[in-house]
Parts: structure tokens; sequence; C-alpha cells
């Protein structure tokens, strides 16, 4: 037995599951997780001593690869002022700032801890702002663990919300509606069905919890629309895509504006971080100028926002990093298509921007029902054989890839090497 393994045994004694984060067991590849001691640039290192070329980036921040020297020096110096204060500080002011200016239509920015804090917190403003109870989310959506949010559509994606978590009651998920991502009709019935009652639609612009589904042409452009016509919020859940996409984020990206948005750890360059974003006129009815309570006493962390003011400044300063790394996913999404081709195994790979995933179905993966038809079994296997020649993906098929500034064409061709080897096996 391994260290890794004789850690996971002490862990699960003490530790639900032995993780803190259920995706960390990996039970979906039936394997022990291995634990990791650093990590630098595009690679980990695990407690054997064992090195992973690592495209799980900590779930996303880690865009500029781990350890990056700008970010690491910002946070050795605010640490010796100190680790909390529970106070204002300068470092918020210039991140909200920098955000405000970056990221289209927001105007005012409230920090949290975390991406789930902050969807909570936008969901709130929602329903304060426009005095109606109702949400509508997408299944395959992933938008934290608040309980209004943990709800699956059940066998019909226009029905009313049911807890997919225990110690969810009923009456907390009432109001959560559930429509089918890159569906608009599915949007419009439920609008029309629940008239003057939706406060918000919730979306992840690119479905990245689902693997990697992108927007169908027209889906995010048709939401807006429909919001507008109906009186409710687009929230665009931007803790995967924000400042990953490019640096305005999704709507950037895509041209289309949301009225709240949120973001979660990419701007704390990896520490834990999390905000919701919008207008003055919204934003302004959060306490303390406005009757919408939130609060939290470690939000604006004095190092989480050092850490998070260098990596977006560093992002604003290189923007030519985000087409070497859309490049690079295009070139690593394009090799994995070719080694899939060339071995016969049956793989679909999915790529937006610096993300991608593989799902192991010969058909288009366009919604969360074609994204259900992956072979997970496939995909542990995939797994197995990946992190046995030394790569890192997610333990988990309904997950994503990410290619951060970090890594190399050197990199990538190891790991297509590896993959053409895996698919080959998988026959």
């Amino acid at each position: 037995m391994d260290r890794s393994e004789q850690l996971f045994e002490e862990a699960k004694k003490v530790l639900p599951g032995g993780v803190n984060s259920p995706v960390r067991a990996f039970r979906a590849v039936g394997m022990a997780p291995r634990f990791i001691t650093r990590a630098d640039g595009a690679y980990l290192w695990d407690e054997d001593g064992r090195k992973y070329l690592d495209y799980v980036g900590s779930w996303g921040p880690m865009i500029l690869g781990h350890n990056h020297p700008v970010i690491r020096e910002a946070v050795e110096k605010a640490v010796k002022d100190g680790l909390s204060f529970g106070a204002p500080t300068a470092r918020e002011v210039e991140i909200a700032e920098l955000m405000v200016e970056l990221v289209p239509g927001i105007e005012m920015v409230r920090m949290v801890n975390s991406g789930t804090e902050a969807v909570m917190s936008a969901l709130r403003l929602a329903r304060g702002a426009t005095g109606r109870d109702k949400l509508i989310k997408f299944e395959g959506c992933y938008h934290g663990h608040s309980d209004c949010l943990l709800v699956g559509a059940g066998s019909s994606a226009l029905a009313g919300g049911h807890p997919t978590s225990a110690g969810v009651p009923d009456v907390v998920v009432k109001d959560t509606l559930t429509a089918q991502f890159n569906d608009l009709k599915s949007v419009e019935t439920l609008l029309e069905q629940n008239p003057g009652q939706v406060a918000a639609v919730i979306v992840e612009p690119v479905a990245a919890n689902m693997g990697v589904v992108g927007p169908a042409p027209g889906f995010l452009e048709g939401l807006r629309t429909l919001c507008d016509k109906y009186g409710a919020l687009l929230i665009f859940d931007e803790v995967i895509t924000g400042f990953r996409l490019a640096l305005g984020g999704a709507q950037a990206y895509y041209g289309v504006k949301a009225d709240i948005v949120t973001f979660g750890k990419i701007i704390g360059g990896g520490m834990p971080v999390g905000a919701y974003c919008a207008s003055r006129e919204l934003m302004e009815q959060v306490a303390p100028c406005g009757a919408v309570y939130q609060a939290g006493t470690l939000s604006g962390n004095p190092v989480a926002m050092a850490a998070g003011l260098a990596q977006l400044r560093y992002l604003k300063d290189h923007p030519e990093i985000y087409t070497q790394i859309e490049d690079y996913a295009t070139l690593l999404a394009g090799g994995l298509r070719e080694a899939a081709e060339r071995t016969g195994a049956p793989v679909h790979i999915n790529q937006v921007g610096s993300l991608l995933a593989p799902f192991f179905t010969p058909t288009d993966v366009n919604t969360f029902t074609d994204a259900k038809g992956s072979d997970v079994a496939m995909y542990a296997r995939y797994f197995a054989g990946m992190l046995e020649r030394g790569i890192y993906l997610a333990p988990a098929q309904f997950e994503a890839m990410f290619v951060s500034a970090a890594h190399t064409q050197e990199d990538l061709s190891r790991t297509l090497e590896a993959a053409g080897a895996v698919l080959s096996s998988l026959k």
C-alpha cells in the first residue's frame, strides 16, 4: 500500500468518505485518490513522489499554472501584514475597480468566499429586487450546494423541483423550476406557466459541470430576450467561465449581457473567493445600502485579495494568454479526435475556449441528455490509464479539462501520445 492509499484509509476515519469535497474521493473512477504535496507550473506531485501533468488546475482557477511567481510573491507580501482583519482594505477596492473595468455591464461588486456563496447571494438579490420567488435553472448545470439549487428535473424537464440531496426539504425547492440546456422552448414554457412569478433564470454560459457543453447558436441571446419579455433577471454563473474564456468572461466572449454575474476562485488566484456583480441599481439593494441582507467575516480577505489582484492584473497586461490557451486547447481537442478516429474508440470531444472534455459516446453532445449517454465505466478506464502514464484528469466524467498558460507544446504531445495508447487499450 502506497502513501496515498494509507492516508486515504486514515482520512476515512476522520473525514466523511475520506475527503472534504465528494469528487476528490475518486469513487466515479473506482480508485483511491492521490494525495498531493505540491504543485508548480503544469505539474503536481503526490505523497509518493509521483509527478503528474495536470489538467484540473484546482478546478479552473490556475489559469497561469500552479505557484505562479507573481501570485506567490503577492501572497507572501500580504501574509507578512496579517491573515484576516474583518475590516475594509485598499485591495478590496482595487480588485473591484479592476473587475468593473474588465467585465461588461457590471458597476459594483460584493466579495464573498466561494462560488456557492456568490450564487446563493445573487439569487437572494434577484428575488429581493423583483419581489418574485421562483427561479429557473437547467438540468445538468451546477451552481454550488445551496439548498434551493440541489434539484433534479425528474422525468420531466418542465416539472417543479424535487430535492436531490437528503436534508433539503421539499418546501425549499418548490420554487425551483428546471429547464433543458440549449432548449429555449422549455424556458419559455416555464415562464408562460408561471406569469409574473419568476425572479431569475440562472445558467452556466458554458455548461462545464456536465463535461463541457457550449451554448447552441442563439441560446444565450434567446435567454436574454425571454428574460426581458417576462421581467426576469438573467444570471450568468461564471465560476468556471469568468476570466477564463476571456478577460470579460462569457459576456465578452459571446456578446450577451447578463443582469447579475457570479465569480469564484479564479478571482482569488486559487484561494477561497467568490463575488457577485451587477449594475449599481441592483447592487445598492444589498445591505448596508438596501434591504437584501448578506454578510461575511472573511469576505474580502486581504491575502485572497492580494492573490486575485495579482492574477487579474497579470491577465490584463498579458491578453495574449487567452489566444495561447485557446489555441493549445484546440490542438489538444483535435489531437484527441484524431486518436479516437485512429483507434476506433467511441469518443466525442467538446471544446470551448480553453475548456474541453471527452465523452465516451459516438454521437454529438449538445444537451444534458446527450452527455448522460457517455459510457462512464469506459471513462473510468481511460482515467486510470492516463493517470498511470502521469496525466492527471478530473476523476469523473462530467467535469472539464483546463488548459493553462503553463502548458507547453511538449506537454500536449505527451498527453496525446498517452491518450492514443490508452484509447487503443480500451478496444
